[in-house]
């Protein structure tokens, strides 16, 4: 078992930045690939980034691309994403998992979710 938390979360202006965070408990990490998730109200939970089990190879969402930077440290059992010139339309829940798959982009591949965190771009 896997137990996820996300932290970072916040109200932050158009162009700012933010940083999450989201801390294991129970197994290590490094088998998983940790990726990071976002759900606006009335949509879909829709993929942000992945990270694979060394912090190589990483995939973004294009909307994203550019803008966010995901990372993780194994030794510290977590995983981050680095938001920069955040838009009103990255508002949403922010979640992480953990998938044994290879650089998943489906919410299905991902075993493991925390309980999101947060994040409201204001204009």
């Amino acid at each position: 078992q896997v137990q996820l938390a996300e932290s970072g979360g916040g109200l932050v202006q158009a162009g700012g930045s933010l940083r999450l965070s989201c801390l294991a408990s129970g197994r290590t990490l490094s088998p998983y690939d940790m990726g990071w998730f976002r759900q606006a109200p009335g949509k879909e939970r829709e993929f942000v980034a992945v990270v694979d089990g060394s912090g190589v190879r990483t995939r973004y969402a294009d909307s994203v691309q550019g803008r966010f930077t995901i990372s993780r440290s194994n030794v510290e059992k977590a995983a981050y994403l680095q938001m920069t010139s955040l838009k009103p339309e990255d508002t949403a829940v922010y979640y992480c998992a953990a998938s044994r798959g290879v650089l998943p982009t489906t919410p299905l591949h991902y075993s493991y979710w925390g309980q999101g965190t947060q994040v409201t771009v204001s204009s």
